[in-house]
């Protein structure tokens, strides 16, 4: 009998399997692709894990309270005498949020030790703000030591990158620090211009002798104004008992967080043309990834919605998390619990109240650099 010739299947891919290859090849350039930065966002609690663990100590306070009662109620006991308080703080166009914070903290702050460059972050030229708004500040003039960082214009073929020059600023505040006067056992805060100590905090930290060397600040953040509380918190802001090698760092120092004490309120400008400085001026601003990002109606809708200036999702380590704080950030009506210089000064700094979204025009502002 005659052997049948063997068959040999031909190697290819199924219609099936060259379907599903079109369909993934269809998604990735029409979903994927164009929103990238959105998709590593979603599978952050994938990719991604929170810092290590902090231990936060209880914050105690309440008005007519004793010092030494407070202090006790921390584990700490009480100083005959204040430490001095010096505060760092680096500066690039937040003009109001600074004069709110030298309001609220001019009594217990022995010097403002302000920074601010002839450059932005993304190596653009800039005004000198601060000086050219120094008037503003003669309620606190004699408690202030103020600097300018030399930036760099960016060049043909640079490559530094804007958290590069950040921390180039950064480094260049040590100096300052020091011809500020401060002394060993001082306090220093070192924070940014948006993240406001409360007077409460520095009040215990002052007057209460154990605490530890480093303790970070933990701060309530709020985006736009005290009208949209965000449920997370921040932690960078740190208060140093000083020594002749203490570093300005922006960074975690410590493993204790004291709860509780202060504010960050984030992209809380004025006016609209301010949003759009800091948006092209900051370490993120290759996070505007198209030019309608910086239309003045689109940010003033988006303001007052409580939505993302970057049409970004939230940056979270467990789907939980991000699920619940995806969408618009709810409004809040309450001013309870507020710097006490913000309701002192409310008509002035009504755009950073409940009500006040909508931003003034400036056509002038970027018109100069």
């Amino acid at each position: 009998m005659a052997r049948r010739p063997l068959r040999y299947s031909r190697p290819g891919l199924s219609i099936r399997a060259l379907v599903v290859l079109i369909v993934l090849a269809v998604l990735c350039v029409f979903v994927i692709i164009p929103h990238y930065e959105k998709v590593v966002y979603f599978l952050r609690p994938i990719w991604d894990k929170p810092p290590e663990s902090f231990e936060y100590l209880p914050h105690y306070y309440a008005e007519n309270v004793s010092m030494e009662t407070l202090c006790k109620l921390h584990g700490w006991t009480a100083r005959l005498e204040p430490r001095r308080v010096y505060d760092a703080i680096i500066f690039s166009n937040e003009i109001d949020l600074l004069e709110l914070r030298l309001g609220e903290l001019q009594s217990q702050v022995t010097k403002f030790v302000i920074l601010e460059a002839n450059t932005t972050f993304t190596a653009k030229p800039k005004p000198l703000f601060f000086t050219e708004n120094r008037d503003r500040f003669a309620f606190a003039e004699g408690k202030i030591t103020h600097g300018v960082f030399p930036g760099s214009i960016a060049s043909d073929g640079s490559k530094m990158h804007p958290f590069d020059r950040e921390a180039a600023q950064r480094r260049a505040m040590n100096s300052l620090i020091k011809k500020s006067g401060i002394s060993p056992n001082d306090l220093l805060i070192m924070s940014d211009t948006d993240e406001i100590p409360s007077r409460n905090a520095l009040k215990v930290l002052q007057w209460c002798d154990g605490i530890p060397d480093v303790i970070h600040l933990e701060l309530k953040n709020y985006m736009y104004s005290f009208e949209f509380p965000l449920e997370s918190g921040n932690w960078k802001p740190a208060v140093h008992i000083y020594r002749p090698w203490t570093v300005y760092k922006h960074s975690r120092q410590s493993d204790y967080v004291l709860s509780d004490a202060g504010w960050h309120c984030s992209f809380c400008f004025r006016t609209i043309q301010e949003f759009i400085f800091k948006m092209t001026a900051y370490s993120h601003a290759d996070r505007v990834k198209r030019t309608d990002f910086l239309d003045a109606s689109r940010i003033q809708k988006i303001i007052c919605q409580g939505d993302d200036l970057y049409d970004m999702l939230p940056e979270e380590y467990s789907f939980r998390e991000l699920f619940k704080r995806m969408g618009s950030i709810p409004r809040s009506t309450s001013a309870v619990h507020v710097p006490a210089y913000l309701l002192e000064n409310a008509t002035k700094f009504k755009f950073l109240l409940p009500g006040g979204c909508v931003r003034q025009g400036d056509s002038e502002f970027l018109e100069r650099f």
